[in-house]
């Protein structure tokens, strides 16, 4: 039996509302995202045998409100990329988001840098909770990451594609 990993993003904060790219930063759940993470965990409870999430703020209280009754490993490997001097900036700033595929941020890092992250998560994940229904909630950084890791997507398609919001990406590894 392949292990099965469902990818939900966090739920929506007052910067995704403002145009505002969080990065590091806790981020605070807007009222729409309180009501979507209620809503994901309609959507999967009964579905998944453990969550995994960002240590970060809004992945954890998304996870929290979803109230899924299962365990919540929170790892700090499924962090959003670090913006360095421009977490808490317009996102519009970012653009085009390919140039830091392999240059880091300002003080910060690249996306590649969260790809390796994410891909020593998933190996550590692979090792220790096979067969199993696993649900992650992180954000888009990590989404493109295990894109490219589980489907070959290159990253230079993915990181400057516009989000394309669904109620998860489900993987078998």
């Amino acid at each position: 039996m392949p292990t099965t990993l469902i990818y939900e993003t966090h739920s929506t904060t007052l910067d995704n509302e403002n145009g505002i790219a969080t990065g590091w930063l806790p981020g605070e759940l807007s009222e729409e995202g309180r009501r979507h993470a209620v809503d994901l965990g309609d959507r999967r409870r009964g579905a998944v045998d453990i969550v995994f999430s960002s240590d970060l703020h809004r992945a954890m209280k998304t996870v929290e409100l979803a109230a899924l009754g299962v365990p919540h490993l929170v790892d700090w490997r499924l962090r959003e990329c670090n913006y360095g001097e421009l977490n808490g900036t317009p996102a519009a700033g970012l653009a085009p988001r390919d140039r830091w595929i392999d240059q880091p941020y300002p003080g910060g890092q690249s996306y590649r840098e969260v790809l390796e992250l994410t891909r020593s998560w998933l190996d550590d994940v692979k090792r220790w909770y096979g067969e199993r229904r696993l649900l992650v909630v992180a954000h888009s950084a990590n989404r493109w990451a295990l894109q490219h890791l589980l489907t070959d997507v290159p990253l230079e398609e993915l990181v400057d594609a516009p989000f394309d919001w669904r109620p998860g990406w489900v993987y078998e590894i």
